[in-house]
């Protein structure tokens, strides 16, 4: 591997395991409220599918799916938007059938 794509991998790595937080309200189906915590370390089994594009596990499916509602914060925090607005992220989220938000 060269060096270069290894330190990309781990600074994605760090950059998805940093204890940032950001909290968002979903309304679902127009019933009630539900609280999602957006927490980008809950998408650190995705980090190599989002930067390499090989196919995801079942468990970055599951943590993109309960993710979801926290798609375009990450798109608009600059730490996060080249990762998860990269081709490779929009590849991992079709075969997950997670559709990319527009926001």
């Amino acid at each position: 591997m060269k060096f270069t794509a290894f330190v990309f991998i781990v600074f994605v790595v760090g950059v998805m395991a940093s204890p940032v937080l950001i909290r968002a309200t979903v309304v679902k189906h127009s019933v009630g409220e539900a609280d999602v915590t957006c927490t980008a370390t809950e998408l650190s089994t995705c980090a190599v599918p989002m930067t390499t594009g090989i196919p995801p596990s079942t468990e970055c499916c599951t943590k993109l799916k309960e993710q979801q509602p926290c798609f375009c914060t990450y798109i608009k925090d600059p730490k996060y938007s080249q990762y998860v607005g990269s081709p490779n992220a929009k590849k991992t989220l079709a075969t997950c059938g997670v559709p990319y938000p527009t926001c």
